[in-house]
C-alpha cells in the first residue's frame, strides 16, 4: 500500500513522511532503497499506518504517536493540540525579543495554555537564563507535557487552571507571557481531519475567536513585572482586533503584529510597560 499510496500522489509528503519514520532510517538511505523489498513484518506495519491515514483519517502524529517541534521530539494524542510549524515561529520571536529586551538577564517565562508543553519545553531548552511556567486547564495534557518534559530533560513547573488562575493564586510573577490559545471562531469550518482528532477546548475560542486572549489581557497586570513583553499567536484575520485588545488594556504600550513565514499576520508583540 505504501508503493501504491506513493505512484497514486495519495497524500505524497504525508504518506513519506509517515512511511520515513516508521523505517526508522535518515532521509537519504530511505530514498535509496525506495524501491527495494521490505521485511513482511515491516510491510504490515506500513500498511495499516497508512490505511489509519488514508481511509480513516487519522493524523499521522497521532499514528506514530509523536511529532517533532523546535527539534524536540514529543508526544501526542487526542488530548492536546498537535503543534504547527508557525508556533515554532512564535519560539523564535520569544528568543529574539528577550535578546533585544532583557540581555541575558535571567527571566520568568509562563506558557497559558501549554497543551503538549510545546512551546514551555523549547523555550526551556533554548535559553539557558528562562525560568519556565506553564499553565492548562485539562489534567489530561498536562500529563502529557510532564511526559514531554521529562523526555526532552526541561525543567518546566507545570500548573493546573483555567488561563492565569493559578498563576493569581499563588501570585506569581513573569518577564515573559507567551501563549497560543485556542483561536478559532465557534462556527468556523475546520477540516475533519482536526475537527474529529483535536480537542475542542484547544480549537475554539469563541464567537469571534477572541475569548482567551481579552480574558489574558484583562488580567495580566495581576501576573506581570512592571516591565513585561506578551506575546500571542493569533489567527492571520484578526490583525487590527488584537492591536484593539493590547490598546484597551495596555493603552501606554507599544504593540505591533508580525508576519509568518507564509506572510500572514499571525503574532502580536506586546511590550507591557506600566
Amino acid at each position: 500500500m505504501a508503493q501504491k499510496a506513493l505512484e497514486q500522489n495519495l497524500e505524497p509528503e504525508a504518506i513519506k513522511i509517515l512511511v520515513l519514520e516508521l523505517s526508522q532510517m535518515d532521509g537519504a538511505t530511505f530514498f535509496a532503497n525506495l524501491n527495494q523489498e521490505v521485511p513482511a513484518s515491516q510491510k504490515i506495519l506500513f500498511d495499516k499506518a497508512i490505511n489509519l491515514y488514508l481511509e480513516s483519517h487519522i493524523p499521522i502524529q497521532h499514528i506514530l504517536g509523536y511529532t517533532y517541534f523546535y527539534g524536540y521530539k514529543l508526544k501526542v494524542s487526542d488530548k492536546v493540540l498537535i503543534p504547527r510549524p508557525e508556533t515554532e515561529e512564535l519560539v523564535s520571536y520569544v528568543l529574539q525579543k528577550y535578546d533585544e529586551v532583557f540581555n541575558n538577564q535571567v527571566v520568568d517565562v509562563v506558557d497559558v495554555g501549554t497543551g503538549s508543553g510545546a512551546i514551555a519545553i523549547a523555550l526551556a531548552k533554548e535559553e539557558k537564563n528562562f525560568r519556565v511556567v506553564a499553565t492548562d486547564i485539562s489534567k489530561e495534557a498536562l500529563t502529557i507535557a510532564k511526559e514531554n518534559a521529562l523526555i526532552n530533560e526541561a525543567q518546566v513547573t507545570f500548573l493546573e487552571g483555567d488561563m492565569l488562575m493559578p498563576l493569581i493564586e499563588q501570585t506569581k510573577k513573569f518577564d515573559i507571557l507567551v501563549s497560543n490559545p485556542p483561536y478559532i471562531p465557534d462556527d468556523e469550518y475546520v477540516e475533519d481531519i482536526v475537527k474529529n482528532n483535536e480537542p475542542h477546548i484547544a480549537l475554539f475560542g469563541g464567537k469571534d475567536g477572541l475569548d482567551f486572549y481579552d480574558i489574558i489581557l484583562k488580567n495580566a497586570k495581576l501576573i506581570l513585572k512592571d516591565k513585561a513583553l506578551i506575546l500571542f499567536e493569533h489567527s492571520y484575520s484578526k490583525k487590527q482586533e488584537m492591536l484593539a485588545l493590547a490598546k484597551k488594556y495596555f493603552p501606554a504600550s507599544k504593540a505591533e503584529v508580525i508576519k509568518d513565514l507564509n506572510g500572514k499576520d499571525r503574532f502580536l508583540i506586546l511590550y507591557a510597560n506600566r
